[in-house]
């Protein structure tokens, strides 16, 4: 019975990896959205740069979360180093 159990888990697993590697070539990516689209960053670096608000007015003025923006600023700030 444990080799059955065994066997049809290496199926699963088989399936599973073959689903997300068409997934992958189809350009479908997985995973939760993100809560912060590029026109809201950018809303968001001017109301910081030409407004003078803080990270935590800003967030509040777009409703969402100051560490939510921190991480954006964060990850933007660092794709724009690397490109």
């Amino acid at each position: 019975m444990a080799m059955l159990a065994d066997f049809e888990r290496t199926l699963i697993r088989e399936r599973t990896k073959a689903a997300l590697e068409a997934r992958k070539a189809k350009g479908i990516t997985g995973g939760r959205r993100r809560s912060v689209s590029a026109p809201m960053l950018a809303k968001a670096r001017r109301f910081i740069d030409e407004h003078g608000m803080t990270v935590r007015e800003a967030a509040g003025v777009l409703k969402i979360g100051k560490s939510t923006l921190y991480r954006a600023l964060a990850d933007d700030d660092a794709q724009g180093d690397e490109g």
